[in-house]
Parts: C-alpha cells; sequence; structure tokens
C-alpha cells in the first residue's frame, strides 16, 4: 500500500513497479475507471478499443462466472428487472454517448 504525500505524490510498491518496468524519471498516467483509479506506464502503447462484439462476449463471459461463484456460494441469485420495466436494453448502453 501506498501513502499519498502532503504534495499529492505516491511511490508505487516495488513488486508492482519492478513487474511493470518502472523506473525512477518515468512517467506513469492516471486513469479514473468507474470507482477505481488505473495507473498507466505512459511508455507502454495503450490497448486498442475494443469492438462492440468483442464487448459484449466480454461482458456474457463476466456474467456467466459471476453466476457460476453464485451457484457454488449457495445464495440464492437475484433476477434482474424485466427489461420492459428498466426502459433500456444492454446492448443500449453501448450505443449511448455516441461511441461505437
Amino acid at each position: 500500500m501506498s501513502k499519498v504525500t502532503s504534495k499529492l505524490q505516491v511511490t508505487p510498491p516495488k513488486m508492482p513497479a519492478e513487474k511493470f518496468s518502472i523506473k525512477p524519471g518515468d512517467h506513469i498516467e492516471w486513469e479514473a475507471t468507474g470507482e477505481v483509479i488505473r495507473v498507466i506506464p505512459a511508455s507502454r502503447p495503450r490497448r486498442q478499443e475494443l469492438g462492440l462484439r468483442t464487448r459484449l462476449n466480454l461482458f456474457d463471459q463476466a456474467t456467466a462466472r459471476q453466476r457460476t461463484r453464485e451457484a457454488q456460494s449457495g445464495r440464492p441469485r437475484r433476477k434482474p428487472p424485466a427489461q420492459a420495466a428498466r426502459g433500456w436494453t444492454r446492448a443500449e448502453l453501448y450505443h449511448r454517448g455516441g461511441s461505437s
């Protein structure tokens, strides 16, 4: 765990710094992703934006993994609200804001 100094400076932990070859003087980028912050070494090439089909496929895979975990935990699974009740579809989420 890192501590933020009074000058808002942070020292990365040794293990991730070594794993991603972050050295003194290197630049890193901070990216807000939902409620978390991603730290990206600036020297690394940025990942190419994924297409709609790929994102939907990844979402479906994550949903299947979550359902498996819930089934193994023994807790009852919450049923999602009916599509008509919420007024949108999952696919529409990827077209909001004009991207893809």
